[in-house]
């Protein structure tokens, strides 16, 4: 009983330091690992102006389609909205483009977008027949932070928010 006690914590003391832990204000979290992936990060005083309405793009690494309306929008992963005009299924039309950097999903109410944009939630008008998109409100910090396909936070930003994830070749 006394050998398996040992060997008991023996295991335990070696399991333990096989991942390193570092403090963060108190709480004990797992290092970035950055020879795998590097965070892109924006500064999150810059993040209003990059939301812009762009002329039609090509379609490179889509994301969720929604249809809405006469509208189609497809999600270009963390970069934001293809808008395509639906009247005609058969043969969807590209209108714009919306730019919301680090954005992954929509949703639409009383012709408003709601769109995430990396840990926040914005508020977006959108009006295609006078070709103008207005920012109507941003809640800071409504989603979590973008963790890396490994599962590691970037805990090295201080104003500046995690847009996406790019490996590390």
């Amino acid at each position: 009983m006394r050998n398996l006690l040992l060997i008991a914590i023996c295991f335990t003391t070696l399991f333990s330091a096989c991942v390193s832990y570092y403090e963060d204000g108190g709480e004990s979290v797992q290092p970035i690992r950055t020879n795998d992936y590097e965070p892109v990060e924006y500064a999150r005083a810059d993040l209003d102006s990059s939301i812009q309405l762009l002329p039609a793009q090509e379609i490179v690494n889509s994301g969720k389609i929604y249809v809405i309306n006469n509208f189609l929008f497809v999600n270009e992963e963390r970069k934001g909205f293809h808008v395509f005009d639906n009247s005609d299924p058969r043969n969807p039309s590209k209108i714009k483009f919306i730019q919301v950097l680090g954005s992954s999903d929509l949703a639409v109410r009383n012709n408003m977008l709601y769109i995430n944009q990396a840990t926040d939630l914005i508020a977006l008008q959108y009006d295609p027949l006078s070709d103008k998109i207005r920012l109507m409100k941003r809640i800071e910090n409504a989603f979590p932070e973008l963790l890396s396909p490994q599962g590691y936070y970037n805990r090295s930003h201080k104003d500046s928010l995690t847009i996406d994830w790019i490996e590390v070749k």
